[in-house]
């Protein structure tokens, strides 16, 4: 097993090292590394199928992290794209290609809806890391290319029915009706929900006020795991299961926190996922029959492409922006695999057909990159047009703040109030129950984390602002700006030394946490005890002097005492001494 893991990531390091430097994309690096590793060319590893069923969590990772990036409400506000759209190009999709087998091939009417159904559908695990990639999954092109994608994992269901409904094999007619299918499907959907609030909630609630990082990433993936196998157990899409889960999850304190911690997990899986798809590819099928299997890959690609560009200029999409949409879905996806196994079993199709275009699945997925690179100067639309994130949504905030005590709360209500939106994180459950209940939405986790700050949108973020009592040392400022360098920095300090320390470093401006509430309230003695307005603009001026001359000679200095005797003269200076 280590010696297996070892070449299996050692193969997919180097090609995926060699497939980004030539901005081909990892994916079409992983499908490499597993096509080299398997049976067909060096046999270097062995048990493909194994392999993919373990990755496949990688799958069902990626539908979590993408549940939590949808809240309820988007996702309510994005059923006519799910059931619209989505249904449109499974429909169409689906039965063009089956007709093109029907009229290319002598395969039965049954044989040829087993076979061209399937590939109908597109690869989630291929698309969504690509759209995020690029940072179009929460743009309007992005969510139109989900919506479909969604629809296409809840279709499973009646493809699975349909499968049923043609099986040839007498053992198969034992099983569950379509409707018995789908009533179970809703019962588990809505018992999933009820979980979510009443027990996964208050476990992560519970788990926050501890502190116990280990313990919130050992709770994220029995999250994960639990709601899959609920799903799976019913003969369902798995990855169905924990996409809802991290729906329900989404409009937490805890959705970012969960992001940053189930993404490497995600991406290690997945593109193992993909290795072992690589290693499945046989390669004997596409050398006997070669020219089918290009050639239908081919016609699968442009059929494709062109019914979903055509979807896409009916929702009045530019036609740059409806032919990336059909290029970027015009392959066949992983789901393809497992109905064809439902396939076999039901005696539609035999194993030698089901390798066949299974090759013919995994050739598609491998153009998918290759036609994206190649097209993509005549699919470039202008900047205006590429669509925006939702305000004042957390997606695509303008400002990030980190610590929501009574300085931060100040800081993100004046940010508001000038209109910027605003993302809220701190780590304190307390902190972010007592928020919630005067209609605040903070986030839980620690927001000097990168990949947290990651999920959390900075990226896209103007502003990123640490405004907790212990402040920002140099070393977190540094690392921040060489992650999101577009993002001004600004930190609370606590004291003079603060703002000594954080001096030439990245921060845009440190603020001293005392220093305007007690020039305030100097000012209001003043005005108390009869001064006039000049007497005081003229005190705070010359305060306001004084101040800034110092911490310039103390910078510069690199001590708090390096501007002592300064201190003294302007101290005798105020008292009128000599």
């Amino acid at each position: 097993m280590l010696r297996d893991a070892l070449l299996m990531l050692g193969f997919a390091l180097v090609a995926v090292l060699a497939f980004r430097r030539a901005g081909l994309g990892a994916t079409l690096g992983y499908l490499l590394a597993g096509a080299l590793l398997g049976p067909h060319v060096f046999g270097l590893v062995d048990g493909a199928e194994e392999m993919a069923t373990i990755a496949e969590l990688g799958i069902v990772m990626l539908l979590f992290v993408v549940g939590l990036e949808l809240s309820p409400a988007r996702l309510w506000r994005m059923k006519s794209a799910i059931f619209g759209l989505g249904l449109a190009q499974v429909v169409a999709c689906g039965l063009a290609v089956t007709a093109t087998i029907l009229a290319l091939t002598g395969y039965t009417t049954a044989a040829a809806l087993a076979i061209g159904l399937p590939l109908g559908l597109s690869s989630t695990a291929q698309v969504l890391p690509m759209l995020q990639s690029a940072g179009r999954l929460r743009t309007p092109f992005g969510e139109r290319a989900f919506s479909i994608l969604l629809f296409q994992d809840l279709s499973i269901i009646p493809l699975i029915t349909i499968i049923a409904a043609m099986s040839r094999n007498p053992a198969a007619q034992d099983g569950p009706a379509g409707w018995t299918l789908a009533l179970l499907a809703l019962a588990a959907i809505v018992g999933l929900i009820a979980a979510g609030r009443l027990l996964i909630r208050p476990l992560f609630r519970l788990i926050g006020g501890l502190g116990e990082r280990e313990l919130f990433i050992v709770a994220a993936l029995f999250t994960v795991l639990a709601s899959a196998v609920v799903m799976q157990s019913l003969g369902l899409s798995a990855a169905l299961g924990a996409f809802i889960a991290g729906v329900m999850l989404a409009d937490t304190p805890y959705r970012h926190e969960l992001e940053a911690d189930i993404e490497p997990f995600r991406s290690i899986l997945l593109g193992l996922f993909f290795v072992a798809v690589g290693m499945m590819l046989d390669l004997g099928v596409i050398a006997e029959r070669p020219g089918f299997v290009i050639g239908f890959a081919v016609l699968l690609i442009v059929v494709k492409t062109v019914i979903i560009t055509g979807l896409g200029l009916l929702l009045k999409m530019r036609w740059q922006g409806a032919l990336a949409l059909g290029l970027l879905l015009s392959q066949g996806g992983e789901f393809a695999f497992v109905l064809y196994t439902q396939a076999q079993q039901a005696l539609l199709i035999a194993p030698e057909t089901a390798s066949l275009f299974g090759a013919i699945v995994t050739l598609s997925m491998a153009a998918t990159p290759l036609l994206m690179l190649a097209t993509r100067r005549i699919r470039r639309i202008p900047d205006e047009d590429q669509g925006s994130r939702d305000e004042p949504q957390a997606e695509g905030a303008r400002a990030i703040v980190i610590g929501y005590g009574r300085f931060g709360q100040s800081v993100s209500q004046i940010l508001q109030a000038g209109g910027i939106s605003v993302t809220l994180v701190d780590h304190k459950v307390s902190q972010i129950d007592l928020s919630e209940q005067f209609g605040s939405k903070v986030y839980f986790g620690d927001g000097r984390r990168i990949d947290l700050l990651r999920q959390a949108g900075a990226v896209e973020a103007q502003l990123i602002m640490f405004c907790f009592r212990e402040g920002a040392d140099a070393s977190l400022l540094r690392a921040v700006h060489e992650a999101f360098p577009n993002a001004a920095l600004y930190v609370r300090g606590y004291d003079r030394r603060t703002v000594i320390e954080l001096a030439g470093g990245p921060a845009d401006y440190v603020v001293r946490e005392m220093l305007e509430s007690a020039v305030r309230m100097g000012l209001l003695a003043l005005e108390k005890v009869g001064l006039s307005d000049e007497e005081l603009d003229r005190a705070e001026a010359l305060f306001r002097k004084n101040d800034r001359d110092r911490m310039h000679v103390q910078i510069e200095g690199g001590d708090i005492f390096a501007a002592r005797e300064m201190t003294r003269e302007q101290q005798r200076a105020l008292r009128g001494e000599d």
